[in-house]
C-alpha cells in the first residue's frame, strides 16, 4: 500500500511541475535582466512593451548546440508569423559571448540576458530545465504555451495558428 501511495504522490508531483501556467510568477516578473545597452530592466517592464501583441519568447545561449540547431526553425517561424513579436532571453555566462551570438546568428527581435545564468533566480522562476525553451504569450498577456523545446515546433506553430 505504501508503494502505491508513493507512486501516486510522485505522479501528482511530476504532473504539477509540468503543468501549463497561464501567467509568470511574481519572482519572474520582478527579476532584472541585462539589456544589450547594459541597462537592467525587470521582466515585468520588458513584457509591458508587448501588451496587445502575440509574443514568442526563446530562452537560449550561444554555447547551446540544440539552440543553434533550432535557429533555422526560429527564422522560419518568424518568416511565417511576421505579426508576432520575438523576445530572446539568453542564459550565456558573459555579455560579450551573448552579444557575439546575437550577431553571429542574426537573431531578429529584442534581446536580454539573465544575470545569473540558466539555474539562477530567473531560470528557477520560469521552471527552466532545458534550452532552447519557447514560451508563447497572447495579446492579453496570458501564457498560452508555457513549455516547448526545439522538438516542439509543430506545437509552437499550432499555438500561433490558434491565436490568429
Amino acid at each position: 500500500m505504501k508503494q502505491i501511495a508513493l507512486v501516486v504522490i510522485a505522479f501528482i508531483t511530476f504532473s504539477c511541475s509540468q503543468a501549463q501556467k497561464t501567467s509568470f510568477s511574481k519572482e519572474a516578473l520582478s527579476e532584472k535582466l541585462l539589456g544589450t545597452d547594459d541597462s537592467q530592466t525587470t521582466f515585468k517592464n520588458i513584457l509591458k512593451k508587448y501588451k496587445g501583441k502575440t509574443l514568442v519568447i526563446e530562452v537560449w545561449a550561444s554555447w547551446c548546440g540544440d539552440c543553434v540547431k533550432a535557429m533555422p526553425k526560429v527564422k522560419e517561424l518568424q518568416a511565417n508569423n511576421p505579426n508576432v513579436s520575438y523576445l530572446f532571453l539568453s542564459a550565456d555566462k558573459t555579455a560579450e559571448k551573448w552579444k557575439i551570438g546575437i550577431e553571429k546568428h542574426e537573431l531578429k527581435g529584442d534581446h536580454f540576458m539573465m544575470n545569473d545564468g540558466m539555474k539562477g533566480v530567473f531560470g528557477k522562476a520560469i521552471d527552466l530545465d532545458w534550452i532552447p525553451r519557447y514560451i508563447i504569450v497572447d495579446k492579453t498577456g496570458k501564457i498560452v504555451l508555457y513549455r516547448a523545446i526545439e522538438t516542439d515546433f509543430d506545437k509552437i506553430n499550432a499555438a500561433l495558428q490558434g491565436l490568429k
